[in-house]
């Protein structure tokens, strides 16, 4: 589906740390955080071990507790509502627009609205079950879609109106601009993530990214076990994890941020050769880049097949071809665990759905050549005429 692309450059700086006694908390993390806060424009970045625990602690920090709620969309991978789980909240689901996958901002409007006014107004958000002792409205959680940023200047009047706090999940979007503006600097806090089919890649990592200096003193501590600044390193003035990134993986990423234009741009590239080659198609909608999205930044390639395509046939005959290709997300609503804490069923979401079905991502990375694409896409016409 993807090839991390890497250089000689950034296996030397490995093999150069691999001869110090330094393979944690030394120069490479704070390099590497030193360049994603100038890259982004933001004060603080800190280094985590992925983007689900650089969202947790966003959480945390957000202050959302056991029956606190917060709204968020079930079109994302399941990581973004995990961790509310992981804190006992009840993470409220809204229904999503039809061309970006992002969150509908005139749905959330009308929950948060439903909710604060409480009763069966509310009830008409809340879960089936799971949510019988709600608590108080809480947070935001906006998911940035395969690298295109929500409609952030409609959420925050609506988080500022009623004193929530917006969570940015860009673990899909570094680099990306919204109205000219980076993704990361749109929330409170936001999180940028490393595995291996992103932009950049560290193996396993993520960044959480943020201008509040109380908010990113309170996670630096959490990510080192609770150490507070002014701790030694037996004293925990908070109840804390290990989610530090080791200086392997800070330096790889330190690297990759020195080819961070080249990265991003190579994969617009392959996007455009997509684009030009999957207009021609008619059974096929190629992603729609909305006007506010001033720089999409391309996580992976979806297409969406028109009602009335099998997307499974279709998908198992690329694969027989040798093209992986992968359904684009499943509805987190819809995962066996979630179904059975909250009660969801099919057509509670039927955007989400909808786009869970017909969705396919195909083979994407800046290292793919002209030749490549070429050969998905005639591979992907071949199958649709057969």
């Amino acid at each position: 589906m993807s090839l991390p692309d890497l250089t000689d450059a950034e296996r030397q700086a490995v093999i150069d740390l691999l001869h110090t006694p330094n393979l944690s908390m030394g120069n490479e993390i704070d390099g590497f955080e030193r360049a994603i806060a100038k890259f982004v424009g933001i004060k603080h970045a800190i280094g985590v071990t992925s983007g689900t625990t650089g969202l947790h602690l966003c959480v945390r920090a957000a202050g959302i507790g056991v029956n606190d709620v917060v709204i968020t969309t079930p079109f994302s991978f399941v990581a973004s509502t995990n961790v509310l789980l992981f804190e006992k909240a009840i993470p409220v689901f809204v229904d999503v627009d039809p061309q970006t996958g992002n969150i509908d901002v005139c749905q959330v409007a009308e929950a948060v609205a439903d909710l604060e006014r409480g009763g069966e107004a509310a009830r008409r958000w809340l879960p089936r079950k799971g949510a019988e002792h709600a608590g108080k409205l809480k947070s935001i959680l906006a998911v940035d879609v395969f690298g295109q940023p929500a409609d952030y200047d409609r959420l925050q009047p609506v988080a500022d109106q009623f004193g929530l706090t917006l969570i940015e999940d860009s673990c899909e979007s570094l680099g990306a601009q919204y109205k000219g503006r980076m993704t990361g600097t749109l929330g409170r806090f936001a999180v940028f993530a490393f595995y291996p089919n992103k932009q950049i890649t560290t193996g396993e990592g993520g960044m959480i990214v943020t201008n509040d200096d109380e908010a990113a003193d309170f996670m630096r501590a959490l990510r080192n076990q609770g150490r507070a600044p002014g701790d030694n390193w037996l004293q925990h003035t908070y109840l804390g994890y290990n989610y530090r990134m080791d200086e392997m993986s800070a330096a790889l990423g330190r690297v990759q941020m020195t080819r961070i234009e080249e990265l991003l741009n190579n994969r617009q590239q392959v996007a455009d050769w997509y684009n030009s080659r999957l207009k021609e198609i008619l059974q096929v909608e190629p992603p729609v880049i909305v006007p506010d999205t001033t720089r999409v930044s391309w996580f992976v390639y979806v297409i969406r097949f028109i009602k009335g395509i099998d997307r499974d046939a279709i998908a198992r005959k690329l694969i027989d071809r040798g093209i992986p290709v992968r359904p684009y997300f499943l509805p987190i609503h819809l995962q066996p665990y979630m179904m059975d804490a909250f009660g969801y069923r099919e057509g509670d979401f039927p955007v989400t759905e909808d786009l869970g079905k017909r969705g396919l991502a195909l083979p994407f990375s800046g290292k793919m050549t002209e030749a490549e694409v070429d050969l998905v896409c005639r591979t992907l016409v071949e199958c649709l005429e057969n």
